[in-house]
């Protein structure tokens, strides 16, 4: 989403089979922002990691040592339960999740959520949800308010529950569909260059606003550090998958 040319360097594709190869892959693509970039040969690694005893966690063993040179490390995860997603569970530990107030997406979440709770129990207990990002939001549906309803009710009713979303919610506000959001990326430039006075990123800028006035709380509330989206000002790394 960035139109960063990634051309023939490292990319994560090599560093999953050598997490030793992650400080050179990564590259910086604005000012406070760097890129650990993906490409298309990713999708074969699943089949060369196959065999590994260890392959869930080389996305953490890679980011270990850089750990203490970004504010935020954010992981774009496939919308699927494989072997990328599994590595970055295995070392994230916050987990947000954007989805469209649709039944069949609901659907959808609570799966991840049962996968989430597995990866806690048996690979990475510090992992929690956030909560949910709305995308592509019409408030006006009358089936997307009661879908976000459910939502609040379920993450109300978890507050007392030993499970990973006890502290999760519905993240506001919702990000209302715009047709700039997806425009933006086939100009090589983020929401924010493109058209800043759009909904699209006003919503964000609010939705990212909003998480780093929490912070102070989140770091109470948790051991270590939690990733959450970025408020312009803060240096990021963004980590492909």
């Amino acid at each position: 989403h960035l139109g960063v040319d990634v051309g023939d360097g490292p990319s994560v594709y090599d560093v999953l089979p050598d997490p030793s190869a992650a400080p050179g892959a990564i590259r910086e693509v604005r000012e406070r922002l760097s890129l650990l970039p993906s490409v298309v040969d990713l999708a074969a690694v699943e089949a060369e990691l196959a065999h590994e005893p260890d392959r869930n966690r080389r996305l953490g063993e890679a980011l270990a040592p850089m750990l203490g040179s970004f504010d935020f490390i954010l992981m774009d995860c496939p919308p699927s339960l494989g072997l990328l997603t599994l590595n970055a569970l295995a070392c994230a530990r916050e987990v947000i999740i954007p989805m469209q107030a649709h039944f069949l997406a609901l659907q959808g979440v609570g799966r991840l959520m049962e996968t989430v709770r597995l990866v806690g129990q048996n690979v990475n207990p510090r992992l929690r949800i956030s909560g949910i990002v709305l995308c592509m939001h019409e408030e006006t549906s009358r089936h997307t308010r009661e879908v976000v309803a459910d939502l609040d009710a379920f993450f109300e009713s978890a507050r007392d529950k030993d499970v990973p979303w006890r502290s999760a919610r519905v993240l506001r506000p919702p990000i209302r569909r715009n047709i700039k959001l997806a425009e933006a990326p086939s100009f090589g430039q983020t929401i924010f260059e493109y058209a800043a006075d759009a909904n699209g990123a006003q919503d964000y800028l609010a939705l990212a606003q909003g998480l780093i006035r929490e912070w102070d709380a989140l770091r109470t509330r948790r051991t270590g550090e939690v990733v959450v989206p970025a408020a312009p000002g803060a240096k990021a790394g963004a980590g492909a998958g």
